[in-house]
Parts: structure tokens; C-alpha cells; sequence
């Protein structure tokens, strides 16, 4: 399991650098990369999106997904984890001057997304746990270590927390991977892609401050896309 590891290596790396390198960035540039940063995840997001294969598929597993996600406050948690952690080590790793706590946790919430629950890092990780191809992985850890370069430059070494959720997730998908990826064929994998293009969306108009979705509550949607196409296609053909 070689793949996680990176990943999580490249966002600490690059949280580091960036919160290392914010004093010598010129403000301009802080402020200007993160929009264009939103730009980039909502063309990601539209790219995914017309992969899908069931329109109602995907529109009722974000319903019920968000759903869940509100019932169960999900956004509102890890918003105050975040939070709670970043208050509790802010003697060693303080938050930027001038960013208050509230600022941070609804970034982090949206970084926690684009590190932990994107299309690439699902697909290699079960990639990684079938064959053992760690190499979509390797492509993902260079992205999100850029990332992270640039967001740690305006929120701090902070963000690197966001490891733990992306660790564990792509961990439990590595050893899910052979029960689940014979299931997984081009319509269901088409629809799974519209719904994180969907949520791709949500996380760049947040970033870019256009709407502020509760990203994290339409995470449960990707679990169930794949049932959901099954029984579909069983019902209705």
C-alpha cells in the first residue's frame, strides 16, 4: 500500500512549504490563486459529470446522500473538529494573521473534499488495492501537494490535517477494492463520476465564494450510486 502514503506525504509537504513561503508570496498572488483554483475544480467537476450514464441515478443519490449527510450534521462535525484540533495545536501551528476560525474550518471543510473524497483518489486507490498500480496515486499526490502549496499559503500548515480523513478513506477503499470493483462497470462507474463531478462543482462556487454548500454532507451520495444503479437497471431496465 504505497499509494496512500504518498499522497499523504505530498499534502503535509506542501502545507508546510506553502505556510513556510506565505511571508515571501506578494498578496496579490494569495488572493488570486485560490479563485483559479475554484475555476479548475468546477472544469474537473463538468468533465465528470457528463460521464453519467442514469440522470435520476445520480439526481437521487445526491438527494438522499445530502440527506443523510444533514441528518447527521457531518459538515457541522468536521467543521468543529477542525476547529477543536487547530485550537489545540495552535501553540505549534498557529493560524495566519488575520484568519479567524471560522474562515479556516469552512476551507478546510472544502479542502477536506478535494483531498479525501476526489474521483482520482477513489479510482486509484481501488486501482492500488486490485493490481497493485500505485501510479494514479503518484499522479494525485503531486496534485494535491501543489494544492496544498497554494491554500496553506493563505490558511496556514493547518490544513495538512485534512491527511487524516484522506488516509482513511483511501486506505478502506485500498483493502474494498476487490469486493467492489467487479460491480463497478462502465454505467455505475459513469454515474459514481457524475456525482463527484457534482460535488467538485459545490467545492469550487464555495472556494470562489459564489455558494456556500455544506460540501461534506454530499459525501454519503457517492455510497450509494452504486447500489442505486443496480436497482435501476433492475426495475426499469
Amino acid at each position: 500500500m504505497i499509494g496512500p502514503i504518498l499522497n499523504s506525504v505530498g499534502i503535509i509537504a506542501g502545507s508546510i512549504i506553502g505556510a513556510a513561503l506565505a511571508k515571501y508570496i506578494p498578496k496579490r498572488l494569495q488572493t488570486g490563486l485560490p479563485p483559479t483554483f475554484a475555476l479548475a475544480s468546477i472544469l474537473i467537476g463538468v468533465n465528470m459529470i457528463v460521464k453519467g450514464q442514469h440522470l435520476p441515478v445520480v439526481i437521487l443519490s445526491l438527494i438522499f446522500g445530502t440527506a443523510i449527510g444533514e441528518l447527521f450534521y457531518l459538515e457541522r462535525s468536521i467543521s468543529r473538529g477542525a476547529t477543536l484540533l487547530q485550537s489545540k495545536l495552535d501553540r505549534f501551528i498557529p493560524l495566519p494573521r488575520g484568519l479567524t476560525q471560522e474562515e479556516f474550518s469552512k476551507q478546510f471543510a472544502s479542502l477536506l473534499v478535494v483531498f479525501g473524497a476526489s474521483g482520482l483518489g477513489v479510482i486509484g486507490s481501488m486501482t492500488e488495492g486490485m493490481n497493485g498500480d500505485y501510479q494514479l496515486l503518484l499522479v494525485k499526490a503531486i496534485m494535491d501537494f501543489l494544492t496544498a502549496c497554494i491554500f496553506a499559503i493563505g490558511l496556514g500548515a493547518g490544513i495538512s490535517f485534512t491527511v487524516i480523513a484522506q488516509l482513511v478513506v483511501q486506505v478502506a477503499l485500498f483493502y474494498l477494492a476487490k469486493p467492489i470493483m467487479p460491480y463497478m462497470d462502465a454505467a455505475a462507474f459513469g454515474d459514481f463520476s457524475a456525482v463527484g463531478g457534482i460535488i467538485m462543482v459545490a467545492v469550487g462556487l464555495r472556494i470562489a465564494q459564489i455558494m456556500n454548500f455544506a460540501v461534506v454532507n454530499f459525501l454519503p451520495a457517492l455510497f450509494l450510486v452504486l447500489p442505486l444503479t443496480y436497482l435501476w437497471r433492475h426495475f426499469f431496465g
